[in-house]
C-alpha cells in the first residue's frame, strides 16, 4: 500500500533531523573547541588552526552548517509564526517548553547571524572586521577582546544559554516525535535526560567563553 507524505509532515521533519544532524553535532564540536580556550591562546589559536586546514573546508561550511543552518532557521520562523499560544489557558509544562523553544528560535535567528558575521567573516564595522577563519593566530585575541566588552558577553551569554535549551529540548522532541521513546514514562525519564545534558552542555558552554577574560574559565586555579 502506497503512503502518501504530505510536504509538511517531510519539511517538519528535516527540520527536526536538521537540527540534530548536522547541526547539532556541529555546535558540540563548537563547544570543544572553544574549551581549548581553557588551557591558553595558544591551544585555542592551535584548535582554530586545525579546523582551517581540513581539505575543502568551504564546502564543508557550505554543505554541512551553512545550508541546513538556513533551512533550519527559515523554517523554524514559518512553523513559529503559526504558533497560536495557548500557555493561559492550559498551563502544561509541555505547552511552556514548545512556547520557549520557539521563542529561543526567534533569539538564535539573530544571535548566529550577528555570531557568523563577526567572527567567521569580521563584517562587524565598528566592532569587528577580521575573521577568526583566515587569521587562527590572533583567534583567541579576537574573541577576548570582544568578550571583555560587557554588552556583547552578555549577549553571547544569552546566545549560549538559547542554543543549548533549544538543543536539549529539541533533542526531546525529534525522540517523541520520531518515535524512539514511546509511552510516558518513557518520555518522562529521557526529559530528565535531556535536561541534565542540558544543564551539563549550557556550563560547558558558559565556562568556555569566561575562559576567554578569566585564565582558566571559572575553575581557573583549581584544576
Amino acid at each position: 500500500m502506497a503512503v502518501h507524505l504530505s510536504r509538511t509532515f517531510v519539511l517538519r521533519k528535516l527540520h527536526q533531523l536538521s537540527g540534530i544532524m548536522p547541526l547539532g553535532i556541529f555546535l558540540l564540536e563548537h563547544f570543544y573547541t572553544n574549551s581549548k580556550a581553557l588551557n591558553g591562546a595558544k591551544h585555542f589559536n592551535d584548535a582554530v588552526a586545525d579546523l582551517q586546514s581540513i581539505p575543502y573546508i568551504l564546502f564543508v561550511e557550505i554543505g554541512g552548517i551553512f545550508i541546513p543552518l538556513i533551512y533550519h532557521a527559515v523554517y523554524g520562523l514559518v512553523i513559529t509564526m503559526e504558533v497560536r499560544p495557548n500557555n493561559l489557558n492550559y498551563p502544561y509544562p509541555r505547552n511552556w517548553f514548545y512556547l520557549i523553544q520557539r521563542i529561543t528560535g526567534v533569539i538564535l535567528f539573530f544571535f548566529i547571524a550577528f555570531h557568523v558575521m563577526n567572527f567567521r567573516f569580521g563584517l562587524v564595522p565598528g566592532l569587528n572586521t577580521t575573521s577568526v577563519a583566515h587569521r587562527p593566530d590572533l583567534a583567541f585575541d579576537i574573541v577576548s577582546r570582544e568578550f571583555h566588552m560587557v554588552p556583547i558577553f552578555i549577549i553571547y551569554v544569552v546566545g549560549i544559554t538559547s542554543t543549548v535549551w533549544h538543543f536539549a529540548n529539541g533533542i526531546w522532541l525529534f525522540l517523541v516525535d520520531w518515535g524512539i521513546t514511546i509511552g510516558e514514562r518513557a518520555q518522562r525519564l529521557t526529559g530528565y535526560a535531556c535536561i541534565g545534558f542540558g544543564v551539563f552542555l549550557l556550563l560547558v558552554g558558559i565556562n568556555a567563553a569566561i575562559a576567554f577574560i578569566r585564565p582558566g574559565g571559572l575553575l581557573g586555579g583549581i584544576l
